[in-house]
């Protein structure tokens, strides 16, 4: 199974993809879409659902996982954070890719054991359980961090849809 994983951002978006096969995650591609913060909001929502389209069709993940939104300095920032979710969202949708949702808490969990972990605590674990040459910047390391928590939670998922 590939997975796409997405962190959302108006101004940086993060993705980064991994396969998992069997109990092992390897590491396919990660990075960032980045934004003229200087363009009108639309333009750079396009860029981003662009941006996502093109690097679903060349890898053709199986899943998106896509970080939630759990704060925001102010209700612009949040606005702006959560339709750049949508446009990532769009994205996975109109590929036909399920598209799941997890919080920061989660996302931590699956990757560190706890969910108060620091970020760098998630990187350097993104980094030896993907054995990545390098910490992954940023952006794409958080978005690493939500496919590897979707890898570990798929088998619950698919259990969960079973019982509704």
């Amino acid at each position: 199974m590939k997975i796409i994983g997405i962190d959302p951002g108006s101004r940086i978006t993060g993705y980064g993809i991994i396969r998992k096969e069997g109990n092992r995650l390897i590491h396919v591609d990660n990075g960032a879409i980045f934004t003229d913060a200087h363009k009108d909001f639309p333009l750079r929502l396009q860029r981003i659902y662009r941006g996502l389209t093109e690097i679903i069709e060349n890898h053709a993940p199986d899943a998106m996982a896509v970080e939630n939104i759990f704060f925001a300095t102010n209700v612009q920032s949040a606005l702006k954070l959560g339709q750049a979710r949508g446009a990532a969202i769009v994205a996975g949708v109109n590929a036909g890719l399920p598209v799941y949702e997890y919080s920061a808490l989660q996302v931590k969990q699956a990757v560190v054991g706890h969910g108060r972990a620091a970020k760098e605590q998630v990187q350097k674990m993104l980094k030896a359980l993907l054995n990545l040459p390098e910490v992954a910047q940023e952006d794409a390391s958080d978005a690493l961090a939500v496919a590897v928590c979707h890898a570990h939670s798929v088998g619950l998922n698919t259990l969960r849809g079973k019982l509704k």
